[in-house]
């Protein structure tokens, strides 16, 4: 496995880019350690699959360089850069059974035979598949041919990184779980370095360690899922994941003091910075209904089993609040308190405020 460096990489699709917009990816620098499990999360459109690309070898970057442990690889093919990948629709073949398939990466690199049937038989059972090995790959079902695509990225024990892009995009909802977690014992039992491309907060939560967060080309975020959810760099993380998302308000700055809608709000800590446009973060956990506080209406009541989402209006301003139980009802005056550690300032998105010691 190796370690990968990515250095001043920037990309564009145009001949002669004139400035940032005309980037698809904007600098970036990024270390991932040999044997983590990392995730790049955005939406459709933000450049993950472009910067795979990239360390693959299928895209040459416009500007930067691409190092596998320290070894600059950014002018090599993809076949010299011994990477496994996993694409979203399982790359298998129908004709030949669930052991050919498995053993053919290894076949295709002149493998000893018991070595082949070793490393098969091991995989196999890592996947929970050792029934089917005789099984014609055609005859599998849609999450079967899937954990097979995923064998045959894991198979070889000397790749530099294994590289998962959607995997579980067609994958049934109620077999995504089962998915999800075998993906995260295999990363935990071959301890390869994994990168796993996704738009789903869900599985990039579950199955990293670090989340890479990019959105227009630029990572606003790397850090742990815990990281990611309590403190948000950027506006875009703390509305991006969460369900619901963060809520962003508009704010003032008035003698280093918080104020929304007329309203001074406690913060973590003290405001950095100045000018530009300022917003409160807090996220609908750390919002409380109280007889004191910020003056609001509930505009809608949402029992969602564990906990409920009341939605309410601070003049024309939706808030979201999660409280363990449905005890408001729609129209009902209400108040709201923020807990001050949890709310953060942030000036033209990226957060303002600093933790108190």
């Amino acid at each position: 496995m190796a370690k990968i460096t990515l250095s001043n990489l920037r990309h564009s699709y145009l001949p002669n880019p004139s400035g940032p917009a005309d980037y698809a990816l904007k600098e970036i620098d990024l270390d991932w350690r040999d044997g983590g499990a990392y995730a790049l999360l955005g939406p459709s459109g933000c450049g993950k699959s472009t910067l795979l690309n990239i360390i693959s070898g299928l895209l040459n970057p416009s500007e930067g360089r691409i190092l596998f442990d320290d070894k600059d690889v950014t002018d090599l093919p993809p076949d010299q850069r011994n990477i496994a990948q996993v694409f979203q629709f399982p790359v298998i073949y129908d004709t030949m059974t669930v052991r050919q398939n498995l053993a053919f990466p290894l076949q295709n690199r002149g493998v000893n035979q018991s070595k082949i049937a070793e490393r098969v038989a091991e995989i196999a059972a890592m996947l929970e598949v050792e029934e089917m090995l005789d099984t014609r790959a055609a005859h599998l079902s849609p999450d079967n041919k899937q954990k097979i695509s995923m064998g045959r990225g894991l198979v070889r024990d000397d790749v530099n990184v294994v590289m998962f892009d959607e995997p579980l995009t067609v994958i049934d909802p109620h077999l995504k779980w089962k998915l999800r977690s075998k993906l995260k014992e295999l990363h935990q039992r071959v301890k390869a370095t994994m990168i796993y491309v996704t738009h789903d907060q869900t599985e990039a939560l579950t199955f990293a360690d670090q989340v890479v967060v990019m959105q227009e080309g630029e990572i606003v975020q790397i850090g742990t899922p815990v990281e990611l959810f309590e403190r948000p760099q950027h506006t875009f993380v703390g509305h991006f994941i969460g369900s619901p998302g963060m809520n962003i308000l508009p704010a003032t700055v008035e003698n280093g003091a918080a104020m929304f809608h007329g309203n001074a709000v406690a913060l973590e800590g003290n405001v950095t910075g100045s000018g530009g446009t300022t917003e409160l973060g807090i996220r609908p956990e750390f919002i409380k209904l109280s007889d004191a506080g910020i003056p609001a209406r509930v505009r809608k009541v949402s029992d969602v089993g564990r906990h409920a989402v009341v939605e309410t209006i601070v003049g024309d301003i939706p808030v979201k609040a999660v409280v363990d139980s449905a005890s408001v009802e729609q129209g009902e005056e209400v108040h709201l308190t923020f807990e001050p550690a949890q709310t953060r300032l942030y000036r033209d998105g990226w957060i303002a405020t600093e933790v108190a010691q």
